[in-house]
Formats: C-alpha cells, sequence, structure tokens
C-alpha cells in the first residue's frame, strides 16, 4: 500500500512538471509532491495499525466465546425427572413429590371414633432432594455421587422426623460400570430393595441401583419392617454396594454400630441377589441385625411375573428375634400377593393381600405387637395371631408428573395379636382419596 501512494505522489509531481513554465515552478511541485507522498506514507501507516488493532480485538473476542462455551452447561426439565443441570461429566438433579391425601378411618382412637382427616401422605412420603455425580479423570468411567433428600407433612409442613433435615437420604459414594455402586450414611437398608419388587405393587418390577421402597403411611405398609435394621427400615452410617452382572443383580449392605468397645451392638448385615428377567424377577435376601444386644435375623424370597397387562407380585418372609429369656424367642412367617392391571389409558388398578403370622411376638406397654426389628429388651409379655390385610386402588394418570388416586385398606387381626394403628380393636378400616405431583 505504500508502495502504491508513493507512486501516486511521483505521478502527480510529473504531472505538475509537464504543465510547468519555469524552473521554479517545477521545485515548487516536486517540494508539494515530496509532502504528498511523506502524508500518504504517514496515513498508510496508520491504516495499517488500525488493521492489527482490529486482527488483536477479533482474537481476543473468539477466545472469551470459546472460555465461555467451555463453562456453559445445559439446563434440562423433563416430565417427572427434576431440574437437571450438566456440564461435561457433572451433572446435578432438584427434584421433589408432593403426595396430599384425604382420609377416612375408622378405629381412629381407643373410643372406637371415625377420623376423616387431610392425613400424612397416603403412598409416598413428601419429599424433595438434590443429587448428584462427578466424573473422576483418568479413573476408567469412576464417578463420585451423592444423595440428600428430606421429607416433610403436607399438612403442617412439619419436617417427618422433627429436627433431622435429611432424614430420607444423606450419603456420598463412588459408582462405575467395573465396580458398580458403593454408598456412605444414611440410606436404604439394602433388604427392602431386594423385596421392593414384591413387597407391593407400586415399584419397579425389577431390581435396581436406584432406591426405591414401599408406600407410606397405611396398614399394608408393615411388611416392609422385615426388611428392616437396626435402625428401623433405613442405616444410619450404612454401607452398602449393589452391582449388575449381566440380567443379575448383588448386593452386600452393612450398617456401622459406632459404640466405644463395642463393635457387635447396633450393626445389621445384609445379602441380596436378583434376577431381572423382563417377564419375570426373582429375588431374595438375608438379613441380621444386634438391636440393643439382641439378634434379629430375617430372609424373603419373591418375585413378579408380568402377563399382558396384568403384573403378579408373591413374596415370603421368615423372621426371628431374641427377646429376654423369660420370654422365649419370636418367630414369624408372612406371605404377600398382589397385583397391577394396566390396560393402557389413563387407568391403573392394583390389589393385594398379605398375612403376618406371629408366634410369641413381644408387645409394648399397650400390648401392642412390636415391628419387625424393634428393640425387644424392655418387653415383660408377648402375643400370638395373624394380622391380616386386604387394599386396592385405582390412579389417573394426566401426565407423568400429576395423577390422583383413589385407595382402601382392610386390616384384622385374631388371636392375641393387637396392631398399634387399630388402636386395641381386631380391625380398622381406611379410605383415601389423594393427588400426587411430580416436580
Amino acid at each position: 500500500m505504500k508502495k502504491k501512494l508513493v507512486a501516486l505522489a511521483i505521478m502527480a509531481v510529473f504531472g505538475s512538471a509537464a504543465q510547468a513554465q519555469s524552473v521554479q515552478e517545477l521545485q515548487q511541485a516536486l517540494i508539494q509532491a515530496q509532502k504528498a507522498a511523506a502524508e500518504a506514507q504517514k496515513a498508510a501507516q496508520q491504516a495499517q495499525d488500525a488493521l492489527m488493532q482490529i486482527q488483536q480485538a477479533t482474537a481476543e473476542a473468539r477466545q472469551k466465546v470459546a472460555e465461555a462455551e467451555k463453562i456453559k452447561g445445559e439446563v434440562s426439565q423433563n416430565a417427572g425427572e427434576g431440574l437437571v443441570y450438566k456440564h461435561g461429566d457433572d451433572s446435578v438433579r432438584l427434584y421433589g413429590l408432593i403426595d396430599l391425601s384425604m382420609s377416612n378411618k375408622s378405629n381412629a382412637d381407643k373410643a372406637g371414633s371415625t377420623q376423616k382427616d387431610m392425613s400424612v401422605a397416603w403412598f409416598s412420603g413428601n419429599r424433595w432432594g438434590i443429587e448428584g455425580e462427578h466424573g473422576l479423570k483418568g479413573t476408567d468411567g469412576l464417578k463420585a455421587i451423592f444423595k440428600l433428600e428430606s421429607e416433610y407433612e403436607l399438612p403442617t409442613g412439619s419436617m417427618d422426623t422433627p429436627g433431622v433435615l435429611f432424614n430420607r437420604d444423606a450419603w456420598l459414594g463412588v459408582e462405575s460400570e467395573s465396580l458398580g455402586k458403593l454408598t456412605f450414611g444414611r440410606q436404604n437398608t439394602l433388604a427392602r430393595e431386594f423385596s421392593k419388587i414384591y413387597g407391593d405393587p407400586y415399584g419397579s418390577a425389577g431390581v435396581t441401583l436406584e432406591e426405591g421402597g414401599y408406600t407410606n403411611n397405611n396398614d399394608f405398609k408393615q411388611l416392609i419392617f422385615y426388611s428392616g435394621s437396626a435402625t428401623g427400615t433405613r442405616y444410619d452410617k450404612g454401607i452398602v454396594w449393589k452391582k449388575k452382572i449381566g440380567e443379575f443383580v448383588a448386593g452386600v449392605g452393612y450398617q456401622v454400630g459406632g459404640n466405644p468397645g463395642d463393635n457387635s451392638t447396633g450393626t445389621t448385615k445384609a445379602v441380596g441377589v436378583a434376577y431381572n428377567g423382563g417377564m419375570t424377577n426373582v429375588s431374595a435376601f438375608y438379613n441380621t441385625a444386634n438391636v440393643n444386644g439382641y439378634t434379629h435375623t430375617s430372609y424373603s424370597l419373591g418375585g413378579n411375573v408380568t402377563v399382558g397387562m396384568v403384573r403378579l407380585n408373591a413374596g415370603y418372609f421368615n423372621y426371628t428375634a431374641d427377646q429376654p429369656l423369660a420370654l422365649g424367642n419370636r418367630s414369624d412367617k408372612a406371605y404377600t400377593v398382589s397385583a397391577r392391571f394396566a390396560p393402557g389409558g389413563a387407568f391403573d388398578y392394583e390389589l393385594g393381600w398379605q398375612t403376618m403370622n406371629a408366634t410369641n411376638a413381644a408387645v409394648n406397654g399397650s400390648h401392642y405387637v412390636l415391628n419387625a426389628f424393634a428393640n425387644t429388651g424392655n418387653a415383660t409379655a408377648t402375643a400370638t395371631g395373624k394380622r391380616k390385610t386386604w387394599y386396592g386402588s385405582v390412579f389417573y394418570h394426566f401426565d407423568k408428573r400429576t395423577e390422583l388416586y383413589l385407595a382402601f385398606d382392610r386390616l384384622s387381626t385374631d388371636g392375641t395379636y393387637l396392631a398399634a394403628q387399630a388402636n386395641g380393636f381386631t380391625s380398622q378400616n381406611e379410605l383415601a382419596a389423594g393427588m400426587r405431583f411430580k416436580f
């Protein structure tokens, strides 16, 4: 560009020289040409400097865009799956479930009164939670995982467990295809994870690595206690490993007691195995716990089969518990059969039956039979009898996130077996209507 400007200046000089009438005019024209050439060279340098500044600014802008794209994540919300933020190998999910129930219950107190109420959730504990994962570089697919989940009561907004924020889950772990899933902290017992596929008709058909369970607050929930631990149906200070091996799932659970000088009291040990065959699924567990120095043991076998639009579930539980020497030990045998009919469209239907046959079961001060894996150390009396429950439900699904339900159950006991839920009576009827919403 400089050469072109200089050439133009020289041509202008020659043009002027051609018209000059004297040497003086020629010299004056030459001076003007030299001045014009200098100004042209200066302008060319300024243009080149401006071009370099533009190129530098463009490069800096592209770098900033690249950096912004590098840190940018993806936010998505699929129906019923919560709000998910993903960035590379990292993800965090915020989720929840709200269950509103209106219920009618007979023998709701010791006077035999009927109670009509906005009750604690019938099917699913109201909850919100956060879970996530972080890919660990150079580990052949290993990732760090966590889950924090809290339960509350919709009618009052109260914590389900006063003073405990993450009463459902509070754990940290690692997971990979070769290792499986290994988690540490408060979480479901291993036994309930392997019995959920036949404990009632509302869970998944196959055993998965994800947590599940039984329905929430009703008279047919009680089978879940045979899948318990030293701290109820969840582990405090639990360690759980689960892994898929083809169509099989294997699992081991251990609960740390943590008592100074005593490495046994408060511990729970469990193993489980399952076969997910698609149409047919089978699972079993063995479970033992030291509850205040007394040994409690349960084992179970069950499964389900899907034929067309119907899924049939059945299972067996065996439970024994050490009790004070003067009482002797407890022995239970329990059975369950249930079905789910899903003809397509918005409706599905469930029906189930269960019986819990207890022999020499410790009772509390009100003579109500203690739940399986409860502390029997202070018991002074026992009872023998059967606890039987029929139940059913109808669901109407607006979509994957919102549904309505109508449900009922009937509890009855015989012998000297009295259930705390029936307040000293030998039967109780419950009816509930509700709405569930997932986010």
